[in-house]
């Protein structure tokens, strides 16, 4: 498999289903009458340092075809960070404070709120999450962990009719995705399971007395300074940890920085350094070599797609090896949303990439970690 098709297929597989599915959320921006320049050196972007692309070591001329290439993929901004500096920002169509969603970027969000409650002492990553969900009690979900719910290897059900429409319908998205059952054993089967991912919602809620929303506003956005990040709710008033995330590129690359920080960003220390080493610097499942803690990891091995045809056992009728970016280091991971949303983090350059936009047309080539990658291995020097 070419490696573009192979990325292709690990981040935007099923699109066409959720194109549907996600019919009822804005999918194309609001034109803004005036997109901000980029400051010129020496300034400040929203806090943000900026500096020259060569001041820290990168090549300008890499990022201005980046930045071109882009916009051509009908993004709305493209952001490059380096030790901290704002060394490139592109906005297109909207404006640079204007919140847009980013999808299944919030998974990556998600990780790091359990993260955060497992160095608060709220809960352990071998908890059962039937110690917060009594309905799998005396079920064949009881033995389910929450490790398994970030690793995606849950065996929860999952098909892309449950998973693309019945979820984004309920009222409550979180009951709905408890009330599935149960399809394979925890730990024997990897599939991109948003419903599965949901139960997080209600996990977090009973271990730290918050709703996520709250949580996640108190114990991480307003630390990094996040202050255009918000959760969209359902109904039900549940915030959805699998996709409602509205952010902007500034703000993702202050998420970034946690990262890039090893759990450690703007003097406060939110995450272990033993988490984030679990989460993104080895592959979670031996089912998926690309997939850490609701990351995406450049680690060699299996890969898997989000709606790979599978067996009656839930393994890959087609197994496919490589990598997703050999041009970029084995630590350089991702957290990547439908249409293209990308925050690329590489921790050993300290450098970040950020990209949001539009949906890929029909026929067209959704922007994914590749493209990100790319961008990196040119613009290092």
């Amino acid at each position: 498999m070419g490696l573009r098709r192979g990325l292709a297929a690990l981040t935007v597989a099923g699109a066409v289903v959720a194109a549907t599915a996600y019919a009822d959320l804005p999918d194309r921006a609001v034109p803004a009458t005036a997109a901000p320049a980029p400051a010129a050196d020496g300034n400040r972007v929203e806090g943000w340092p900026v500096r020259s692309p060569a001041s820290v070591g990168l090549r300008g001329s890499a990022l201005r075809e980046g930045a071109q290439v882009a916009r051509r993929r009908d993004s709305t901004c493209f952001a490059v960070v380096r030790n901290g500096k704002l060394v490139r920002e592109d906005n297109w169509q909207v404006r640079r404070d204007a919140p847009r969603e980013v999808y299944s970027i919030t998974k990556s969000v998600t990780s790091t709120l359990v993260g955060i409650a497992v160095r608060d002492g709220d809960l352990r990553l071998d908890d059962r999450v039937a110690r917060y969900v009594p309905q799998w009690r005396g079920t064949a979900s009881a033995t389910v962990t929450v490790r398994n719910l970030l690793a995606n290897d849950s065996g929860r059900f999952w098909s892309l009719q449950s998973d693309y429409a019945d979820l984004l319908a309920a009222r409550s998205r979180t009951a709905y995705a408890i009330g599935l059952p149960q399809q394979h054993a925890p730990g024997t089967a990897w599939a991109y399971n948003n419903a599965a991912i949901q139960v997080l919602e209600r996990v977090l809620e009973r271990s730290t007395g918050m709703g996520v929303a709250r949580y996640a506003r108190t114990r991480l956005f307003d630390p990094l300074g996040m202050a255009r990040t918000r959760f969209i709710t359902d109904r039900a008033d549940d915030a959805a940890v699998f996709y409602g995330l509205q952010t902007t590129c500034l703000d993702l690359a202050r998420f970034g920085m946690l990262q890039l920080g090893r759990g450690k960003a703007y003097g406060t220390r939110l995450l272990d350094q033993g988490y984030v080493a679990d989460a993104v610097g080895r592959s979670s499942t031996p089912h998926n070599a690309a997939y850490g803690y609701l990351w995406w990891l450049n680690r060699p091995g299996l890969l898997r797609g989000a709606t790979d045809a599978v067996d009656a056992q839930g393994q890959p009728l087609r197994q496919v090896t490589g990598q997703l970016a050999p041009s970029v280091g084995e630590d350089v991971h991702a957290a990547l949303g439908f249409g293209g949303q990308v925050l690329l983090v590489d921790p050993t350059t300290r450098t970040m990439v950020v990209r949001l936009g539009l949906p890929a047309q029909a026929g067209e080539e959704a922007y994914g970690f590749v493209d990100a990658a790319t961008v990196l291995s040119r613009a290092v020097r």
